[in-house]
């Protein structure tokens, strides 16, 4: 480790001891279940945003198990308010083949959890660390700015690799559940001070715009129905303010995906 590095280790371990957000409920845990279930809800969501849905959602379905007996309708009612509302799916399926196949217990290894349902390169690594303090490379969007601001600020594109590399000599033996959180919440701070220097990033792509998108179509179709089951006359006059051509086609998705059923003329949650 270099002496710039070993600086930028010990002012991260500083900054986030003195700064950093402690009381964070997924921070007071090391349950494997809850980790997956806070690491899907933070997907492009705000922590603020989160903190309740989060909190809500563990008393109903505290452990994989409970959660698995849940209908995919009931989940999807639990989500309203995050978005993405595939990832509610994917908690569910995630949880249903850990009770199944697992016999309730989370797998600890990197290689066992890209195995399960839903979960990605990043989200199998924050569970290792998060859960099980394993000393996994892992980097996402805040990650990100922390390392472009320290290591790569005149640099105009930064690949992944490098940051990774980065990443790997400044990881703190024996730390990284501290040293994740540490980066993340520095990370969030110098965005809000600085602006999103990810942009740097090689490959970066900005986000769609959510505003008039399929996907604002298909949320506000699973939020309609999370209240009660329609006939198309009646769904249509719910989303009487969105376009009307994409309803039909939106709907056609979510019934290809299991997420909506048409039964007995009505549409509703599974």
């Amino acid at each position: 480790m270099t002496k710039k590095e070993q600086e930028f280790q010990t002012f991260v371990l500083d900054w986030y001891e003195k700064c950093g957000r402690h009381d964070l409920p997924w921070r007071q845990t090391h349950d494997p279940y809850c980790v997956l279930v806070s690491e899907l809800m933070l997907q492009q969501t705000q922590v603020v945003r989160v903190i309740p849905k989060y909190e809500a959602f563990i008393k109903k379905y505290p452990t994989a198990k409970k959660l698995s007996a849940a209908s995919l309708g009931d989940v999807l009612r639990m989500w309203q308010g995050l978005g993405y509302n595939r990832r509610a799916k994917f908690l569910l399926q995630c949880a249903q083949e850990i009770t199944e196949s697992h016999k309730g217990i989370f797998p600890e290894s990197y290689d066992e959890l890209l195995k399960l349902p839903g979960i990605g390169p990043y989200t199998a690594a924050a569970i290792c660390a998060f859960a099980y303090n394993q000393p996994v490379e892992l980097v996402e969007t805040n990650v990100r700015q922390v390392y472009i601001h320290h290591f790569f600020k005149r640099a105009e594109e930064v690949a992944d690799v490098q940051i990774l590399e980065k990443v790997r000599h400044t990881l703190p033996a024996n730390q990284s559940r501290q040293w994740y959180a540490a980066l993340m919440d520095y990370g969030t701070q110098l965005k809000s001070l600085h602006g999103n220097n990810t942009r740097k990033v090689k490959g970066y792509t900005k986000q769609s715009k959510f505003k008039g998108s399929n996907r604002e179509v298909r949320a506000a179709i699973v939020r309609a129905l999370a209240k009660l089951s329609l006939t198309k006359a009646e769904l249509v006059k719910e989303l009487k303010h969105f376009d009307q051509v994409k309803i039909q086609p939106q709907l056609e998705s979510l019934i290809q995906d299991k997420m909506v059923l048409f039964q007995n003329d009505r549409y509703h949650l599974p």
